[in-house]
């Protein structure tokens, strides 16, 4: 099953997130099977790939909770 889901990257206590799809079985740091976009929680920046969401939503793949909220405030879902 897919997942849109966060992914952990930047340097200690500096920490940014990748949105991606990945099976619902595979580590949060694990190889993802396409890149959505990128939220850095510390400066308030993001940036989602609306085309590509849609997408893999329509192929059925569900949103992780704090995703479905990022969807969510930029209304999406």
């Amino acid at each position: 099953m897919l997942k849109i889901r966060l992914k952990r990257c930047g340097r200690k206590k500096q920490t940014s997130f990748k949105i991606v799809v990945m099976n619902n079985l595979d580590k949060r740091d694990g190889q993802a099977i396409e890149e959505l976009g990128f939220m850095n929680p510390r400066t308030k920046e993001k940036y989602l790939n609306i085309n590509k969401i849609n997408h893999y939503l329509r192929l059925g793949a569900k949103p992780t909770k704090t995703v479905f909220d990022l969807l969510n405030k930029a209304k999406i879902i």
